[in-house]
């Protein structure tokens, strides 16, 4: 059914995000988009327990972005951070592999304690984004438990911020599997923000370790959400450019998998008929035919959000490819 606005702005998304990329493709579609057309839904595949703390890495990175109190440098953590405690843990003889800020540590605090009270991720999340002045909604994926585990040749299978963080993505990987994922639900407020979008976009966040695992809550859903029963237009964003990912290991899993890393392969491994867009650089414009190829209709333009204006210049592209393929 078409929209009822010729406005791509008035457009009702619902964003899929992970990670640092995910995070500024959100925050461009906020830019732009009222509150009430905007859902973004995070991964929480890599939450873990660090220093006896509930941590939400994706959750903390997409709400710090879209509430102005990112690391500009990092594209994690806080800006203007400090890190006493940090150091008197690590003096204590604490594990320091994951660095934790004092104004980050504030918000694990709270959240764990509200955890162990028994409240939901998801309530929770609400609450922290209303303080931190942001107004469009964030959803975790789920309330539950989920485990992303990455099996590595050289150290068997790996809790993902093992992986990631302290050993830096240097086990070549084997495969990846989400614990939990067959009896986790969508958090509330997830399935209604599906039912009533006009579009869902794949932000440029890890396809394995970022994207799968929301996809994969999302697919035993009864009716479909997706695919040829789904009816929602899908577009994803690649990233990707140039056979690289401009931050995290996508590119390296890719290869390591045997697959040689480019947005093709992206496109590729969403596929159609999930996808029914596909958004690449303009350095990879030469891949827009295979892509059509596939039977997903590709879109080219800049990709890299290093500006604010560049954000919200890709989200508006991004709409606009929407509102032609509706």
């Amino acid at each position: 059914m078409k929209p009822n606005t010729t406005n791509p702005s008035d457009l009702k998304i619902v964003a899929l995000a992970g990670g640092v990329g995910g995070a500024k493709l959100a925050d461009g579609l906020a830019q732009i988009m009222q509150p009430e057309n905007l859902t973004v839904i995070v991964n929480t595949g890599d939450d873990f327990t660090h220093w006896g703390l509930n941590i939400s890495p994706d959750l903390d990175t997409v709400c710090y972005t879209l509430g102005g109190l990112a690391n500009s440098v990092t594209g994690w953590g806080r800006m203007d951070e400090s890190w006493s405690v940090f150091e008197q843990m690590e003096r204590l003889g604490a594990e320091a592999w994951f660095r934790l800020g004092d104004k980050d540590l504030a918000t694990h605090l709270e959240r764990t304690r509200r955890l162990r009270g028994e409240e939901p991720l998801s309530g929770i999340t609400r609450d922290f984004c209303r303080r931190w002045g942001i107004r469009h909604a964030v959803l975790p994926m789920t309330d539950d438990p989920v485990a992303t585990m990455v099996d590595t040749v050289e150290m068997g299978e790996l809790a993902f911020q093992e992986y990631f963080v302290h050993q830096r993505c240097e086990p070549t990987v084997k495969g990846f599997r989400f614990a939990g994922i067959d009896s986790a639900r969508p958090a509330p407020g997830v399935i209604e923000a599906f039912e009533k979008a006009d579009a869902v976009v794949i932000c440029p966040s890890n396809p394995w370790v970022s994207v799968d695992p929301i996809l994969k809550i999302l697919a035993p859903l009864n009716p479909p959400i997706f695919g040829e029963n789904g009816g929602k237009i899908l577009v994803a964003v690649s990233p990707i450019i140039g056979g690289k990912t401009v931050k995290g290991p996508a590119a390296k899993m890719f290869a390591e998998l045997g697959i040689e890393p480019s947005a093709l392969a992206v496109a590729r491994h969403y596929g159609s008929p999930l996808l029914t867009g596909f958004v690449l650089d303009t350095i990879d414009a030469d891949l827009s035919e295979p892509v059509a190829g596939l039977g997903i209709v590709p879109f080219s333009t800049n990709t890299i959000m290093n500006l604010s204006d560049n954000r919200r210049q890709l989200a508006q592209d991004v709409l606009n490819f929407i509102q032609r393929l509706l």
